[in-house]
């Protein structure tokens, strides 16, 4: 910037950004949106966690005890072969193919490949046992199969999956 420093220089880095942002017209809806923030995001923001809705069920969602697992396929064919075994096998409660991603990524050199990209909603304590048995089929020298923990989302949902894997009583089943 030339002929010195903006004034928006010396504010802190939220003040300069709440600033700029107000400066902007075009983004005044979003700004507005900002300051409604539903309280939730608001204690989160000062350290406290927000409260978590109980299921239907009475017993809370432990925060962690459901991952999404990822997975991908050389093409449609393997991936729903493989969707349809951990399922029948209770290693997940749902899978959801995502068709053409492509992917790009070093594999003696650089490769660009369109894949499908299996997400796969499990317990975490079964992501071991989904590992193996994923390696055990798939046609990759290396299958890719990372899990991310679930640390909040819809009680109800979360139950199911828990349920549908094997971990909690049954007492009626959700749709996925």
């Amino acid at each position: 910037m030339r002929g010195g420093r903006a004034p928006a220089f010396l504010l802190g880095g939220g003040a300069a950004l709440f600033l700029s942002l107000l400066w902007m017209p075009a983004l005044l809806p979003v700004v507005s949106r900002l300051l409604l923030l539903p309280r939730a995001l608001l204690s989160m923001a000062s350290g406290s966690p927000p409260s978590q809705p109980s299921p239907a069920s009475g017993s809370a969602y432990a925060a962690g005890s459901v991952s999404a697992a990822f997975v991908t396929c050389p093409n449609e064919k393997v991936a729903k072969e493989i969707a349809r075994a951990v399922v029948e096998k209770h290693l997940a409660a749902c899978v959801n193919l995502i068709p053409q991603i492509t992917s790009i990524y070093e594999w003696k050199k650089i490769e660009e490949d369109s894949e499908v990209l299996m997400m796969i909603k499990t317990q975490s304590s079964l992501v071991p046992a989904l590992t193996d048995f994923v390696r055990s089929v798939h046609p990759y020298e290396v299958a890719e199969v990372i899990a991310l923990p679930v640390e909040q989302g819809n009680s109800p949902y979360l139950h199911w999956v828990r349920q549908v894997t094997g971990s909690v009583p049954e007492s009626g089943t959700a749709p996925p």
